[in-house]
């Protein structure tokens, strides 16, 4: 065989192989006989919820609806207030505008009522003159041409058909009766209280002024005086017109 050692003799141990220097294995110790152990279980147990968080959860949620519920009154609060407010301005500005107007409206009324004309009645009467607003209109009922009472009646703009229930701002009577017996035909009026005697005066004349309801339709004012031998009546139907018949009243001239 080609592939032999020539130096290798039959009968020799054949030569030793080095041996890797491998360290010592320490013995194994007998390992303790197995004792099967429970099963563990891996998964986590969820802590249980703490009862502060839970207390606290329920007061934030309380708190946070009494605020809201707090707050959306306090809204309503608002608009509400701002409606009245609104309202109660809007009225203000209403009732100022029409106070402003109804004063213009008067302002205006007065001075279109100057300047004053005169009235002047008949000369066998006494003449009788006072001086009334421009505005209003005259109308003479009666004259004296029958010697029987004098009648006039006086009204803005226009003179109504001449009614005893019918309001004018001023009548005119001159009677041809004593000055007693006119001022005693109101004494039952006077004495239920529908009328209030006063003493008045016109042109340095004593007179009365009564004051009250005439009639169921007639409420105002009249002032009567004699002149000569007549008696002279002049009233208002109405307290609408009291400024102005005070006023033409205190300008009363006649002939004595």
């Amino acid at each position: 065989m080609t592939d032999m050692n020539p130096d290798f003799q039959y009968g020799q141990q054949p030569p030793q192989m080095p041996q890797p220097n491998v360290p010592p294995v320490a013995p194994v110790s007998p390992q303790p006989s197995y004792t099967p152990q429970p099963p563990v279980n891996n998964y986590m147990t969820p802590p249980k919820p703490s009862k502060k968080w839970f207390v606290l959860s329920i007061v934030f949620i309380t708190t946070t609806l009494l605020a809201l519920g707090a707050g959306g009154w306090a809204l309503y609060n608002y608009f509400d207030q701002k409606d009245n407010v609104d309202a109660k301005v809007s009225t203000a500005v209403t009732s100022a505008v029409k106070e402003r107007a109804d004063k213009d409206a008067a302002a205006f009324l007065q001075k279109e009522k100057q300047p004053n004309r005169q009235f002047a009645g008949p000369d066998d009467y006494g003449r009788l003159s006072f001086d009334y607003p421009k505005t209003w209109s005259i109308y003479v009922d009666k004259d004296t041409s029958s010697g029987d009472t004098y009648a006039a009646y006086f009204n803005p703009v226009s003179v109504p058909p001449v009614k005893a229930d019918t309001q004018y701002a001023l009548r005119v009577t001159i009677e041809q009766k004593d000055y007693e017996k006119v001022i005693a035909s109101y004494d039952n009026l006077v004495k239920d209280g529908s009328l209030t005697a006063t003493a008045a005066k016109a042109d340095a004349t004593d007179g009365t002024r009564l004051e009250g309801s005439f009639t169921k339709d007639i409420r105002g004012i009249a002032v009567i005086f004699k002149i000569r031998d007549k008696t002279v009546t002049l009233r208002t139907d109405a307290e609408t017109f009291r400024g102005d018949f005070d006023a033409l009243v205190s300008t009363i001239t006649f002939n004595k």
